[in-house]
C-alpha cells in the first residue's frame, strides 16, 4: 500500500497515512494533532521494488 504524505495548514503538523489508491481519492483527512480536515497532500519521493537485477 502507498504512503501518502500530508500538512495540516492550520497547524503545520506533518503526517503519513498508508492506504490503498482507491481509498486516497475517498478519503477526507484529519490532521492527528488538531483534528482540522484542513491538510494538503505533499508530493514525495516513492521507489519501486522489483525482481530483475539491473
Amino acid at each position: 500500500m502507498p504512503t501518502y504524505e500530508y500538512r495540516c495548514r492550520k497547524c503545520g503538523a506533518s503526517f503519513e497515512i498508508n492506504e490503498s489508491v482507491a481509498q486516497h481519492e475517498d478519503a477526507q483527512h484529519r490532521c492527528p494533532n488538531c483534528q482540522s480536515t484542513e491538510v494538503e497532500s505533499l508530493l514525495s519521493d516513492f521507489y519501486a521494488r522489483t525482481s530483475k537485477k539491473s
